[in-house]
């Protein structure tokens, strides 16, 4: 993938280096321990699931607790719960409204999920979602529930990210704790353009949504995509725009987004930042696919079998 380009014409931004995203920078920007427990850990919510697509969520939510998070819920079109319930004994799973055809009515699901949206420290919403208007609507109605005393992360995905264009002037109450997951065709949609140097579009999402985002092994969050921003001075816990050093691309495969999104929610819940989440989630995504290509080829491995490489990796780097 291309880490720089020329000097953007007109208004666009020119591109700046962003900082590699390496074994040895995530050592020295360890994620959280353990703790006693898996309270310790913290809470994930997936929202999606479909009944044409229960699979998505159950791959985002393997993901989060193959992560190391302590909890897992899974809202999903009342049609699949029990099969997911059943598919994934780990996690607690919540039936939601759906639609004749199966599709989780946004407009009256919302309601259904301001206790465990309370509960939770990441909320995913997105895999499994197939319908944009009830997307639209379900992020509407949670966008209006009370943030709380601890507001939960809020990572979007898939059909989630179709709808912030519409939202964008709605995202306040998300303000400071939204990380975006889209792919490059995304990526395009919530720009207004086709994103082609990513090193400068990227950035220019994160700007525009106020939102930490991952695109194809770039990772940018808001406040300054050309130096610092803050935050911990070990690893790369001070820049502001980074880019994965490896992957391949076997990882173009189907539900492999979900596995990417639910790694960033499980690392969120257990206590890391926003941008720590997205650049070791980001980097473990992609460095299974690499030991998967190693062993099975470079195509033709599955998306559920990314999330058997996420625990040793993580031992990997913290020794």
């Amino acid at each position: 993938m291309s880490t720089h380009g020329k000097a953007a014409s007109g208004a666009r931004r020119e591109p700046v280096r962003p900082e590699p995203v390496t074994p040895t920078m995530l050592r020295d920007w360890p994620l959280p321990g353990g703790g006693s427990g898996k309270d310790d850990r913290g809470s994930v919510l997936v929202i999606g699931g479909a009944r044409m697509t229960p699979g998505a969520a159950l791959l985002a939510g393997v993901a989060a607790l193959r992560s190391g998070a302590g909890r897992l819920t899974l809202a999903v079109a009342e049609s699949v719960a029990v099969h997911l319930a059943v598919a994934l004994p780990e996690a607690g799973v919540l039936r939601l409204p759906e639609t004749a055809s199966g599709t989780v009515r946004g407009s009256s699901a919302a309601a259904v999920l301001a206790a465990p949206v309370e509960a939770a420290d990441a909320v995913l919403i997105g895999p499994g979602l197939d319908d944009k208007d009830e997307a639209t609507a379900l992020l509407r109605g949670l966008l209006k529930l009370p943030a709380g005393k601890q507001p939960p992360a809020i990572i979007l995905d898939a059909f989630a990210l179709g709808s912030l264009p519409e939202l964008a002037g709605e995202l306040g109450p998300w303000a400071g704790r939204l990380i975006l997951t889209p792919n490059v065709t995304e990526a395009g949609i919530l720009l207004g353009h086709d994103a082609g140097e990513l090193v400068r579009d990227v950035p220019e999402l994160a700007e525009k949504y106020g939102a930490v985002v991952s695109c194809k092994g770039v990772v940018a969050r808001p406040g300054g995509a050309g130096g610092k921003a803050g935050g911990k001075a070990g690893g790369g816990g001070g820049a502001s725009l980074w880019e994965i050093t490896t992957g391949h691309s076997g990882l173009g495969t189907s539900g492999s987004g979900d596995v990417l999104s639910g790694t960033i929610a499980g690392l969120r819940a257990r206590g890391t930042t926003d941008a720590q989440a997205a650049c070791w989630g980001t980097h473990l995504h992609a460095a299974a696919g690499d030991r998967l290509a190693s062993r099975l080829g470079s195509l033709g491995y599955l998306a559920r079998e990314l999330t058997e490489e996420l625990p040793p990796l993580m031992i990997e780097l913290s020794s």
